[in-house]
């Protein structure tokens, strides 16, 4: 499990390790197939032209930088972005990580979670994703969103929390 090992203490184990629902990707997906197509017919009606050599170099190069610069940013960055979030629960924390030139994270000790939540809408249902909230003894409540399995994260967290917690309430 590549990224969460270095942030943990000597004993702690991890117990799951999610990056966001793949649905945040579909967009990125779309937009790279659709430029792609839109770039390959634009470069291949300048190549049919009668136009100077010159002129169809430097129309088709427009084309390529204008193809590069919509992929990176609406494809590639989104994707990069998908990859370096990381959802971690552990056997005594939650851990959000995510950013690529800015990271920021938080984590919350299971002993202060007062209360796991999940929430999904039909959609959300039918991918199988949702979101997650975490209320914990000093803050407002957390929302996580596009979680996968977000009813068996939800549980699993529930399990936790309370087997950490050592009360009588201990589904286990």
């Amino acid at each position: 499990m590549g990224y969460p090992d270095n942030v943990l203490a000597n004993d702690e184990q991890v117990v799951l390790h999610r990056h966001p629902h793949w649905k945040r990707l579909i967009v990125p997906v779309l937009v790279l197939l659709v430029a792609s197509a839109l770039a390959a017919f634009g470069a291949a009606v300048v190549a049919e032209t009668d136009w100077d050599p010159t002129a169809k170099q430097v129309v088709q190069l427009v084309i390529a930088a204008g193809w590069l610069i919509l992929v990176g940013w609406l494809t590639v960055w989104p994707f990069l972005t998908w990859w370096t979030t990381h959802f971690v629960i552990t056997d005594r924390r939650v851990m959000f990580r995510h950013g690529l030139l800015t990271r920021s994270g938080i984590d919350i000790p299971l002993a202060r979670v007062n209360s796991v939540e999940f929430r999904h809408g039909l959609a959300d249902r039918i991918l199988r994703t949702g979101t997650l909230i975490i209320e914990s003894a000093s803050q407002d409540p957390l929302e996580f969103y596009d979680i996968p399995r977000v009813e068996q994260v939800h549980s699993l967290l529930y399990h936790e929390v309370f087997d950490t917690l050592g009360t009588e309430e201990s589904p286990s």
